[in-house]
């Protein structure tokens, strides 16, 4: 079996703040979070110390980029569980078949996974 991560609440994906800085760490990125948090309420996770950022390069760690069966993220869920949860998530972990092909499907941030076996596909005539 694969694990992956999704949410399973309305407001989307998201990580804490903590599990942003211990993936980072289990990745091995080095991260500079800014000593504000923006509008929604969390800092941005810089890539570069603030002395040699480049103003026309946004070099961030965006936790919506992190593929979900990423096993280092995995294994922040698997550590922290709730606390992994962002500010709207319920993140929680599914074990799918290896080789599966899925897709993760959202609506108003709540996912679900769906597997292309089974859907049932229209046959355009």
């Amino acid at each position: 079996m694969s694990k992956i991560v999704i949410n399973r609440c309305f407001g989307g994906f998201g990580l804490s703040h903590e599990a942003t800085l211990r993936y980072a760490e289990i990745k091995g990125i080095k991260v500079y979070p800014e000593t504000e948090k923006n509008t929604l309420g969390f800092p941005p996770y810089w890539l570069d110390p603030p002395e040699s950022r480049d103003p026309k390069a946004y070099r961030k760690l965006y936790d919506k980029d992190i593929e979900r069966d990423d096993p280092a993220l995995v294994q922040v869920v698997e550590e922290l569980g709730a606390t992994a949860n962002g500010m709207c998530a319920s993140l929680s972990i599914e074990e799918i078949p290896v080789g599966a092909q899925y897709l993760i499907e959202e609506y108003d941030g709540k996912e679900s996974i769906q597997f292309r076996d089974a859907t049932d596909w229209n046959i355009a005539k």
